[in-house]
C-alpha cells in the first residue's frame, strides 16, 4: 500500500535502520534492516530464498513456516530484528548438494504434494517435529502441521510423506541375540589342560 502526504517543507526524514547478524541455512549474514521489516521480507527480498511463501500475512496458512533455533515460526509476523544473532532454516537448507532430504524424498514418493505452494512450510513444520521426535505416530505429526493449511491434498498423503522420512531418518535397529546359541566361550580366562582323552592332569 502507497501513502502519499502533503508536502509541507524540504526537511527529509531517515528511516532508521539496524544491523543484525544471523546464521541462515548455514551461512553468516550481516543485514541493515528497518525495524518494521517482516522476516519473511529479509528472507524472501533481501536474501533471495523464494521458497518461502507468503500466502495470508496473518500466520493462518504457515506457508511461511522457517526455523529459527529449531523451532518452527511463521516468518510473515515475526521482525526481521528479532533474529539478531540467531540461526535460521529455510527450505533451501533441507537438501545438500547432491541429495533430497528424507522430507523431500517423503513428498515425492508418497505424492504429499500437487500444487507446491504449502509444501515448503509443511516440510520445515515437519523437521522440527523430526528434530524434537524422530518416532512420531500420526497424530504427533496432524498436530505438529495444524498451524499448516493445504487446499489440495486433503492432508492424508502429507502425514504419510512424514511418517515416510520418519522411517528413512531412523538407525537401523540392531539385531536381536540368537539366544538358542550357547555363549562364546571368554577367551580371557585360562584353560585346563587335557590328556587328549577328556582327563584332566
Amino acid at each position: 500500500m502507497t501513502i502519499v502526504y502533503d508536502d509541507h517543507d524540504d526537511t527529509a526524514t531517515d528511516v532508521p535502520v539496524r544491523r543484525i547478524r544471523f546464521t541462515i541455512n548455514g551461512a553468516k549474514k550481516v543485514a541493515e534492516v528497518e525495524p518494521r521489516l517482516l522476516l519473511a521480507h529479509l528472507i524472501r527480498r533481501g536474501l533471495g530464498l523464494t521458497g518461502t511463501h507468503m500466502g495470508c500475512d496473518t500466520t493462518n496458512c504457515g506457508a511461511c513456516t522457517v526455523l529459527v533455533d529449531g523451532r518452527a515460526v511463521k516468518s510473515c509476523t515475526m521482525l526481521a530484528v528479532q533474529v539478531d544473532g540467531h540461526q535460521i532454516e529455510t527450505v533451501e537448507g533441507l537438501a545438500t548438494a547432491s541429495e533430497l532430504h528424507p522430507l523431500q524424498e517423503g513428498f515425492k514418493e508418497e505424492h504429499g504434494l500437487q500444487c507446491g505452494f504449502c509444501t515448503p512450510g509443511m516440510m520445515m513444520a515437519a523437521k522440527a517435529l523430526l528434530d524434537a521426535n524422530p518416532d512420531p505416530n500420526e497424530e504427533d505429526i496432524r498436530w505438529a502441521l495444524s498451524g499448516n493449511l493445504c487446499r489440495c491434498t486433503g492432508y492424508q498423503n502429507i502425514v504419510k510423506s512424514v511418517l515416510w522420512a520418519a522411517a528413512k531418518l531412523r538407525p537401523p535397529a540392531e539385531p536381536a541375540a540368537d539366544e538358542s546359541q550357547p555363549p562364546a566361550p571368554d577367551e580371557s580366562q585360562p584353560q585346563a589342560a587335557g590328556n587328549g582323552d577328556g582327563s584332566q592332569q
